[in-house]
């Protein structure tokens, strides 16, 4: 719920360290998927409207910018693109690289929805972009999945940084302006939405507005006090002190539970040894994100589900760990995977959460499994964590930015540390009892139609 005196949300009463694999496309949980895979660049006979309008020749007379496929999402194209990329914007001799996007197109005056995943390429349509009824690009982040530099630039991780992926966004945003003139809205959300915010604080100009979705804001890198407390209150003490009882039973019957989880990996294909190194690692990985996990999928309706670690069988323990938040980070998700640049990006700049897992002390036998370093190849470590640009990013958003609205879920535990926003028409909410995928849903029906107007009038639809 939302202060209505300072743009500010009262406590709700009324990728840090975790792989990419658990935080990843949130908006996709309320949003319409789109529609098949991209067919051949083809107008449809007879088509009228979006289709004949001549807007793909109009996208293929912007430099760098090819036109890979098309395909019918309601009635509309949504065309496959890809934009030519300095891998450097300071040197852009340096050579270039692809980054891969999409272009739902309705109308050239209708408003655009720029989804930033912050991941690989979504294929969602948001519930924002049917809202105002708009256009919507959807991007992929750079150096993830297709949009990875070729040759010795793919494997300069340095050039994966905040300020870099804001300038893609900034000269795409720039070059379709020319084509789709009405109003601009970024989204996003989890990483997602760390990413629109963080084009919008160095290109403040590109959108008309901003909405940014359980958005972590790690300011401090070195202070996690923020995730203990959550940590410490969030659900019941008698589901915390359950699901910490599991957690920790899953250490103390390693022997008789590790055999179940190398041969879950056997059948699946996973494999250990290039990024992690052995299963016990990645087992241990595994469970000392078990209780994160279970608390961002929505672990308060599974509360009453949470075994007796004494009684439970081992059957009954690894089963239940499994499906309630218990990752095993092979490396097929991993390294150069969707994972893996999320992981060099908490390393070098995002920040992440070394919890201290009081109550694992003595069970633990690798130290250090949580820091980012962890989950990457040794040709991706390498890089020192730099807070200047976070810190930079906080305190603009919260004296100087403007029509930005972030919403947060009270059981999330990336919700834990938020952006604060200006009192510069932007805005800040908090959905009671939500979880990393429902924050929107959750909203109060009054907070929600208030946010909806915001967005509406920045975007200027009624």
């Amino acid at each position: 719920m939302r202060d209505k005196g300072t743009g500010r949300t009262k406590g709700a009463k009324g990728a840090k360290g975790v792989s990419a694999l658990i935080c990843a496309g949130v908006l996709a949980g309320s949003a319409v998927l789109a529609g098949s895979a991209p067919a051949a660049a083809r107008t449809p006979a007879g088509a009228t409207g979006a289709w004949a309008d001549g807007f793909r020749e109009r996208l293929e007379s912007i430099p760098g910018m090819t036109v890979t496929g098309v395909d019918d999402v309601r009635g509309h194209p949504r065309y496959s693109l890809t934009y030519v990329q300095p891998v450097d914007h300071h040197d852009p001799g340096a050579g270039t690289f692809t980054q891969r996007l999409t272009l739902w197109h309705k109308a050239t005056d209708k408003p655009t929805v720029l989804f930033t995943p912050g991941y690989d390429l979504s294929t969602d349509v948001t519930p924002l972009t049917d809202i105002l009824d708009a256009n919507q690009v959807s991007l992929e982040h750079r150096y993830f999945e297709g949009s990875r530099p070729s040759g010795p630039a793919g494997d300069d991780w340095s050039k994966l940084t905040v300020q870099q992926e804001a300038a893609d966004e900034h000269r795409l945003t720039q070059a379709l302006r020319g084509i789709e003139k009405g109003k601009w809205i970024g989204v996003g959300a989890s990483k997602g939405g760390m990413t629109v915010t963080y084009h919008e604080r160095y290109y403040p100009d590109d959108l008309d507005g901003v909405v940014a979705v359980v958005a972590p804001n790690d300011v401090d890198n070195k202070d996690d006090s923020a995730y203990e407390r959550f940590f410490k209150t969030v659900g019941t003490r008698e589901c915390r002190d359950a699901l910490n009882a599991v957690q920790r039973e899953m250490l103390v019957r390693r022997a008789a539970l590790l055999p179940k989880f190398e041969a879950e990996a056997q059948r699946e294909g996973a494999t250990f040894e290039e990024i992690l190194g052995t299963a016990d690692r990645a087992y241990e990985r595994g469970v000392l994100e078990l209780v994160w996990g279970f608390w961002q999928s929505g672990g308060i309706d599974k509360c009453p589900t949470v075994p007796d670690a004494k009684k439970a069988t081992d059957d009954e323990l690894y089963s239940w760990s499994r499906r309630n938040g218990m990752g095993m980070f092979q490396d097929e998700i991993l390294g150069t995977h969707s994972g893996g640049p999320y992981d060099r990006q908490a390393a070098t700049q995002l920040g992440w959460a070394d919890l201290k897992f009081d109550h694992l002390d003595g069970l633990r036998r690798y130290p250090g499994l949580r820091h980012p370093d962890s989950s990457l190849p040794a040709a991706m470590r390498g890089g020192t964590y730099d807070g200047r640009t976070v810190v930079d990013v906080d305190r603009w958003v919260k004296a100087k930015g403007e029509r930005m609205l972030f919403i947060y879920a009270e059981n999330d535990p990336w919700s834990a540390e938020k952006f604060t926003p200006s009192k510069h028409d932007s805005y800040r909410y908090v959905a009671p009892g939500a979880h990393h995928n429902n924050a929107i849903e959750k909203l109060p029906p009054a907070d929600l139609a208030e946010a909806v107007a915001h967005v509406k009038r920045w975007a200027d639809v009624k």
